[in-house]
């Protein structure tokens, strides 16, 4: 009942809500991880849609899960737009620049409501509207059953206002093809596309430098892009005393591609990518990015790739990036380290937003920023969402912290502690994680193994 990863920064688990109230047992220990996880009465219904979509506009059914996955994580946040209008795991968008919403409708015949709330049929406009950029560029049948052949195709999908921001967005749909992917979707649903080797032909874009050349002069390890300078306002009224976080409610270079339309009239400082933590830079430290409202004079906002409501996107090289750059603003404009300094957008006085929401873990963070803690042991990929970190190897001891979803945690010791039975699985043993100063069962950490291989006992 195991099974091997494909990278957990693209190949993540979408689990269901697994908290550790688990109820003990006397089996013996078992190879623990890796199980499928919590699975839910949606049958097949999204493997179909993309199958029967793949099948009805000639696109290959792997490269049209790939894109939805690089777009949304095949989450349709139940009919909810994205920060550029985009609807659906296809992101489907309508905004005053982009139509592949209405797009999709008129290449479709299904309505514009059902594009943005029914899965199957935002599957099928998004796959009639690959199709309809692919024979934009001429691809014949033989070369609409090349997966590489596509990849200008789905560079013009993602929308993008520069080649070098439509090039980084086709290459991380490439990358996701050729790292694999296996993914739960609402109701438990499992999601597979087998690694492949890839040798996209880029056409013009093999012109295009993969990430943009020109580095930050603010923040050397990251990109310079520049947003549109319809977006943010140049110079500062205030001293910059704050930092807020955000979470994008979108793709990175969908986000990029956003704040250079001079019609988004939203901006942020800097962009964090989910899988590599990769940062780009929009607007300088010294200017008005427009992203908190009343915290605008005052603030450096720092955009993470993802969405509030899923915690795949939260991971470990995302933490540890972005808490890099906080750590260097800090200490370059004297910003204290402190929540009260360092703040979620939904902190910032005079805003509605909700980012970066309940799945932001704020303690793993803070550590990482305050250079204590986080930074020892050895790191693993763990499972499922909702699982309770504990004062000690017990279920019924304090919960000392919580993973929001599939993440990577680093583990400085196990130890042998109280039996954990889930999914037909057992395992007593725990590993002690001293970013949090707590304990998670082996069960939730995704190797093979019962007890993780190379790492010491408490």
């Amino acid at each position: 009942m195991t099974w091997k990863v494909f990278r957990r920064s693209r190949g993540t688990i979408l689990g269901m809500a697994v908290a550790l109230s688990l109820t003990t047992g006397v089996q013996a220990a078992t190879a623990a991880p890796a199980p499928d996880g919590p699975r839910g009465p949606a049958g097949n219904a999204v493997n179909t849609a993309f199958a029967d979509a793949a099948a009805e506009f000639d696109v290959p059914r792997d490269l049209l899960v790939a894109v939805g996955y690089g777009e949304t994580h095949l989450d349709g946040h139940d009919g909810e737009p994205s920060h550029a209008n985009g609807y659906g795991v296809m992101h489907l968008v309508s905004n005053p620049e982009r139509h592949s919403l209405e797009r999709a409708a008129k290449l479709t015949g299904e309505s514009v409501a059902d594009l943005k709330d029914e899965t199957p049929a935002n599957i099928r406009g998004g796959a009639a509207v690959l199709r309809d950029l692919a024979d934009d560029l001429g691809l014949d049948a033989a070369e609409r059953d090349d997966t590489d052949a596509w990849y200008r195709a789905v560079a013009r999908y993602g929308t993008a206002d520069s080649d070098q921001a439509a090039r980084l967005y086709a290459d991380a749909v490439y990358g996701i093809l050729s790292d694999g992917l296996r993914t739960f979707v609402a109701g438990g649903e499992r999601v597979q596309v087998a690694p492949q080797d890839v040798a996209p032909e880029r056409g013009r874009y093999a012109e295009v430098s993969r990430l943009p050349g020109i580095q930050s002069a603010d923040y050397p390890p990251a990109h310079w892009v520049p947003a549109s300078s319809s977006n943010y306002s140049s110079g500062r009224s205030s001293a910059i005393t704050h930092i807020v976080v955000h979470v994008t409610q979108g793709s990175y270079g969908g986000t990029i591609s956003w704040f250079q339309n001079p019609s988004a009239q939203v901006s942020a400082h800097y962009v964090v990518r989910s899988s590599d933590g990769d940062v780009t830079q929009m607007v300088r430290d010294g200017d008005t990015a427009w992203h908190a409202r009343s915290g605008n004079p005052y603030s450096v906002g720092i955009e993470h790739e993802g969405y509030v409501d899923d915690p795949s996107w939260f991971t470990d090289a995302m933490y540890r990036s972005s808490a890099a750059l906080t750590k260097h603003l800090a200490d370059r404009y004297g910003i204290p380290k402190d929540r009260a300094h360092i703040v979620g957008h939904h902190e910032v006085p005079g805003n509605d937003h909700t980012d970066p929401g309940p799945h932001w873990d704020w303690n793993y963070y803070m550590s990482l920023v305050g250079g204590g803690g986080g930074g020892t042991g050895t790191p693993f990929p763990t499972w499922g969402s909702g699982v309770n970190i504990r004062q000690a190897a017990t279920t019924d001891s304090s919960v000392v912290g919580t993973l929001g979803g599939p993440t990577t945690v680093r583990v400085e010791c196990q130890v042998r502690g109280q039996m954990v039975n889930y999914d037909g699985y057992s395992n007593d043993a725990w590993s002690y994680l001293p970013a949090y100063d707590g304990y998670i069962s082996n069960i939730f950490i995704d190797v093979s193994e019962a007890w993780l291989p190379g790492i010491s006992t408490c």
